[in-house]
């Protein structure tokens, strides 16, 4: 018969069963769907080559210090001139650094985050301009004219793709002063790593980075390093020459790194540092969407053995009258091939928006994810998942045989189950629950730890306080008019109605996290460190008076800074409980003297190792974790040190109604102050959340589908089995068996269904897990409590599922029944 015609009587044998083909080509839909949207976003974010020329040639460089809990200290300028050196296997080598600049010059200011980088780096990293030309060695050192190129995202959405910014300069203020810039050209669309910025400058533009004093700071660590292998050279033997180079700096400067910090060196290929982030999240999500297929395959599974069965009759006869066991195979293929493509079908149709959807939920993790396009690998993915599905369940069913115990026997034109049906049958049903059980233990893992992060308390008042970031503006102003700007702000935005307290400060809890690194070594007034002890960290802040009243932050001894508290005066500190308890244990901390001893603090501007008198004992703030820890935290006065300014606001009523009139406020003060990011530390901190969220969020539907499919399947396998079994029943009944014990009897079989799918989802997913966690040191095992509580869901929702079949079975009419085949 030709492949069309077989077709066409595929088609319509299908059609006189719309209920089962439409539910078959909705559930195939859905697992084949979430594969292939599921697979075009780990292609596009995990496999998608860079624009970078060369990629496979380009290595990442990274220092860490685990002993101080630092993943990546990155480097400092000495570091990087023995590395550029001495190291042989990297051709070249690229510096890039991450700064803050307040920009003036395109319409209204505006806070960018820029990087600073060395001639060499555009050219290392194989990137190319899309408009003018990008940074090179002739915009090195120090009388080089400052330069900028922008990234292409900022020059696209914030500047419209304005092509006349070309040779426009700008201002680029920052804490430590200003510098003008010529806009030289627009970066072609690429991944912005290590930091997404929305400027590129050479160093003249950072005062900072031209410091002839970070030249000589080799423990002054700021900037990410980038290098091209030679030709000729693996990414093994360049490791192994960095390690070696590394290992001799250590010796030779010993004073520089602190044997308890452990420094290292480590190198990786850069598309395997920008996508380590997400490849973790990735691969989880497209093994939970494998397992959705599986499920939404077994499903489907049993639908066609009930189908199968179902048309035992018509089989025979086909049989009886010559049709081979090819050609009836042939046949079944034909049929599940149309199942399958229409189910395909709708499938990529589905997955089509849901790439969109899922981008979205990436780009949390990897700035990939933002650029992601659908591109031909959807159909491709769809139609292999497709033909897969299709082979699996034209050979699912068991065709004819002669032997009449244990195939279809032509005696009777009823319908009969067998007995190999029924326990194909239940292994699929199995295999549904197992793997619904892996996702909904760990989506319920996941929730647990949402929730618990949730719950935590913070200690401040997040509900009521606003953050606005006014950053410092140094152009033409004295550090006296700086600190008179921030004082005159305070007073006229304390007069607003509805406003309770304000405070300015150089750290916003939560969102600023990790950006002033592992904190500062310091010593106290009559600390004595053991044999081999070093002195202690502690994170470093600048605030106002007021900053604590309006956090709501008790105080718990001494008093807040006050307004004599500024340039000049008596340098002073506020610490946290946690330092004077372990500084100064059973003692008063209140007018003792703390001295910072770090090497890194004469390159910060106010800093010096003179000794400063604590003045105050406030409570711990952990404004770096989302579960608060006993955090070592010295506060300075924000007039003595600097370094930024955030706003902080706290109001009686809705806080975001006053971000107009604060705004107002400043703006009439300085025309050019930026004035950015405003949120209540209750949305930062669901910010910082998001990422978890979302994890649970995705995580949660795909265990939702997966238990909806697989209670489905328990409950079709049940009414099939009842609806086989009609005539047993009404003898048992007829017998004397009481309808109460059918319903439990087949709620029982639902029950044992569901255990042993879990038991086997369980031995499942505790395997699966051990080999994720030695390739990803990411994926835990979900508790005790998590693996309970799944369990407990799956059986209840199988439970209620089999209530319905159950109750039917109950029902059946004995007369009606015995008449039955």
């Amino acid at each position: 018969m030709p492949f069309f015609r077989e077709l066409k009587v595929a088609f319509y044998s299908l059609a006189r069963t719309r209920g089962l083909t439409i539910t078959v080509i909705l559930t195939l839909a859905l697992g084949i769907g979430a594969n292939a949207a599921m697979f075009s976003l780990v292609r596009g974010v995990l496999l998608r080559p860079l624009v970078n020329r060369d990629e496979n040639r380009l290595v990442y460089i990274r220092q860490s210090a685990p002993g101080l809990g630092d993943e990546n200290v990155t480097f400092s300028v000495p570091e990087i001139q023995d590395l550029r050196a001495r190291v042989k296997t990297l051709s070249a080598f690229g510096d890039f650094s991450t700064t803050g600049f307040s920009m003036v010059g395109l319409g209204e200011p505006r806070q960018v985050r820029g990087g600073v980088v060395g001639g060499s780096y555009f050219e290392v990293m194989g990137l190319h301009p899309v408009l003018g030309r990008l940074l090179d060695m002739r915009d090195d050192g120090p009388s080089a004219a400052g330069a900028v190129v922008l990234t292409y995202r900022f020059w696209t959405t914030a500047l419209k793709s304005d092509p006349s910014v070309i040779g426009k300069s700008v201002r680029l203020d920052s804490a430590l002063g200003a510098r003008t810039a010529t806009i030289v050209g627009v970066l072609e669309p690429s991944v912005p790593y290590p930091a997404e910025t929305e400027i590129i400058g050479n160093v003249v533009t950072s005062p900072h980075h031209l410091s002839a004093t970070m030249l000589t700071g080799r423990v002054h660590h700021m900037t990410e390093l980038f290098g091209r292998l030679a030709p000729g050279v693996n990414l093994d033997q360049a490791r192994a020459e960095l390690k070696a180079v590394y290992g001799s700096m250590l010796k030779e400067h010993p004073e520089a790194y602190s044997p308890k910090a452990d420094f290292r060196i480590e190198a990786r290929l850069l598309h395997d540092q920008i996508t380590s982030r997400a490849r973790t999240v990735l691969l989880v999500l497209l093994a939970a969407s494998a397992l959705v297929f599986i499920i939404a395959c077994s499903n489907v599974a049993n639908l066609i053995l009930a189908r199968t069965v179902r048309r035992e009759g018509e089989l025979a006869i086909r049989a009886a009258l010559g049709a081979s066991a090819g050609t009836l195979r042939r046949m079944l293929l034909t049929e599940s091939l149309l199942l399958c493509g229409a189910g395909a079908a709708l499938g990529v149709m589905i997955a089509h928006p849901l790439v969109a959807i899922l981008a979205r939920y990436a780009s949390r993790f990897s700035v990939r994810a933002l650029d992601l396009t659908v591109d031909s690998s959807l159909l491709w993915v769809g139609v292999a998942l497709a033909i897969v599905a299709a082979v699996i369940l034209a050979f699912v069913p068991r065709l004819p045989s002669s032997d009449t115990d244990h195939g279809i026997s032509l005696s009777s034109g009823s319908v009969r189950i067998t007995g190999s049906t029924s326990r194909r049958q239940r292994i699929f049903v199995v295999t549904q629950i197992a793997a619904s059980f892996v996702l909904l233990a760990g989506a319920s893992m996941l929730l647990k730890t949402l929730l618990a992060l949730q719950r935590t308390q913070t200690r401040l008042d997040t509900d009521h306080v606003i953050a606005l970031e006014v950053p410092v503006i140094s152009y033409g102003k004295t550090p006296d008019q700086i600190a008179g700007f921030y004082r005159e702000t305070i007073r006229r935005v304390s007069e607003l109605p509805g406003v309770d307290k304000v405070a300015v400060g150089t750290f916003v809890p939560w969102r600023d996290a990790g950006s002033l690194g592992p904190g500062l070594q310091f010593t106290a007034e009559g600390n004595v460190r053991g044999p081999g002890e070093e002195d202690p960290l502690a994170q470093f802040r600048s605030v106002s008076p007021g900053f604590f009243a309006a956090l709501g932050v008790p105080i718990i001894a001494g008093r807040d800074f006050n307004d004599s508290d500024r340039q000049g005066s008596e340098p002073v500190v506020i610490i946290s409980q946690s330092v004077a308890q372990r500084m100064f244990p059973n003692q008063d901390a209140v007018n003792r003297h703390l001295t910072w001893t770090d090497p890194v603090i004469k390159f910060i501007p106010g800093f010096d190792a003179a000794p400063r008198r604590i003045v105050g004992v406030f409570a711990d703030v952990d404004d770096e974790h989302i579960v608060p820890g006993p955090l070592l935290t010295v506060y300075h006065p924000f007039e003595q040190i600097m370094l930024g300014g955030n706003l902080f606001v706290h109001a009686h009523s809705d806080p975001y109604a006053l971000v107009t009139p604060i705004t107002r406020i400043i703006h009439d003060m300085s025309a050019e102050q930026p004035v950015e990011h405003a949120a209540t530390l209750k949305d930062i901190r669901a910010e910082v959340l998001t990422p978890d969220r979302l994890n649970s969020l995705v995580s949660g539907v795909f265990a939702a589908v997966a238990l909806l499919i697989a209670v489905v399947g328990v409950a079709g396998v049940l009414a099939f089995s009842v609806s086989s079994r009609t005539r047993e029943f009404g003898i048992r009944l007829a017998l004397g068996s009481l309808p109460g014990h059918l319903l439990r009897g087949v709620i029982a079989e639902g029950a044992v269904m569901t255990t042993a799918g879990v038991l086997a989802g369980a031995a499942f997913g505790y395997i699966l897990a051990r080999l994720a966690g030695s390739y990803f040191p990411d994926v835990k095992m979900p508790g005790a409590t998590v693996v309970v509580v799944a369990a407990f869901v799956m059986l209840m929702a199988a439970v209620i599922a089999s209530m319905l079949p159950a109750a039917r079975a109950a029902r059946v009419n004995v007369v009606q029944a015995l008449h039955s085949d």
